[in-house]
């Protein structure tokens, strides 16, 4: 029952203002969004690479409503390649993004995507080739300075659009990734496609409220599932990405890349900023590749409180995680 109750005051102006006055907002979102300007997040990036820790950076935006602000998204991402090429930081920090930001979800004609001698991907409705149009040079710019991008997942009906846009993008940059979630009914499916193509994939278990036609409600359905498809990633010939703070499953993570005989190099961690972060040089300090989900920008509230709506226990989450500030 939170969840539309949250999200409802994530789209409330007067809402915003009273959460934004409040100090202890101030506190928890310094702790998991460290930053808003791409001058306040590069002492960040340089300190966890300094302590042998790689990123993915997310500039955060909700609610892309003109094209104009799909652009801006762009931009965004495009000056912060910038300046991480400058510092020589590229091999150090990749980019996540999500396509709505780039305008997928913007009204427009049904578009059609060529897949060439398999014949025409399905009609796709919504701003499909903008957010390709949009995304495309980030991905390049990435390239130039030595990194990649990786598509994050978001809801179940935006998936077919973003698995055609990393298809696509694959072709001219195969190091491309993208994130697939665990509760989803689809997903084992997907990633023995993923792990056939030899692709980047991250795994998470999923924050989306989705409903019971498509996906896992139970937490013991979607950590068996999570087995599952990792066993699928490890075995395959991508490159798996464990999307996970659980410690019993980082630990069946280890043991699955031993059984599959993956070096350290041939798989890595990933975690949020701010959570669980002595655990994040725990890894590293072991040789695995551990790699933090950081994300910066001026729109943090729409993006906090989605996430808290996506999946309310956040809320308890976050909450002992400012106490055991840990």
């Amino acid at each position: 029952m939170l969840g539309p109750v949250i999200l409802a005051a994530s789209r409330s102006d007067r809402m915003r203002r009273l959460i934004s006055a409040a100090p202890v907002t101030k506190q928890v979102v310094d702790r998991f969004i460290p930053g808003e300007t791409v001058d306040e997040i590069v002492p960040i990036i340089q300190d966890l690479s300094d302590r042998g820790l790689e990123l993915t950076m997310d500039v955060v935006g909700e609610d892309i409503t003109r094209p104009e602000q799909a652009a801006a998204a762009r931009d965004a991402y495009l000056a912060l390649i910038d300046r991480l090429g400058e510092l020589e930081l590229g091999t150090r920090a990749e980019m996540s993004v999500k396509l709505s930001m780039f305008g997928q979800s913007l009204p427009s004609p049904a578009t059609t995507l060529n897949r060439g001698p398999s014949g025409p991907a399905p009609a796709f409705q919504g701003g499909h080739e903008l957010a390709l149009a949009n995304v495309r040079p980030v991905v390049e710019a990435a390239a130039a300075i030595g990194t990649t991008v990786t598509l994050d997942a978001e809801d179940h009906t935006t998936l077919d659009s973003m698995f055609a846009i990393h298809e696509e993008l694959r072709k001219d940059f195969p190091q491309t990734g993208c994130v697939i979630q665990a509760y989803l009914f689809r997903t084992e499916t997907d990633a023995r496609r993923l792990a056939e193509s030899g692709s980047r994939v991250r795994l998470v278990k999923g924050a989306y409220k989705e409903p019971a036609e498509v996906a896992y409600q139970q937490k013991h359905e979607i950590d068996k599932a999570y087995v599952r498809i990792l066993k699928v990633l490890m075995e395959g010939a991508g490159y798996p990405m464990i999307g996970s703070h659980d410690p019993r499953l980082i630990s069946i993570a280890q043991e699955l890349a031993r059984t599959a005989g993956r070096k350290l190099d041939e798989y890595e961690f990933q975690m949020l900023y701010g959570i669980r972060s002595d655990e994040h040089l725990r890894l590293a300090a072991e040789g695995h590749r551990m790699r933090v989900y950081t994300a910066y920008g001026t729109d943090w509230y729409g993006y906090f409180m989605r996430r808290l709506a996506e999946k309310p226990a956040n809320l308890r989450f976050f909450a002992r995680s400012m106490i055991s500030k840990g």
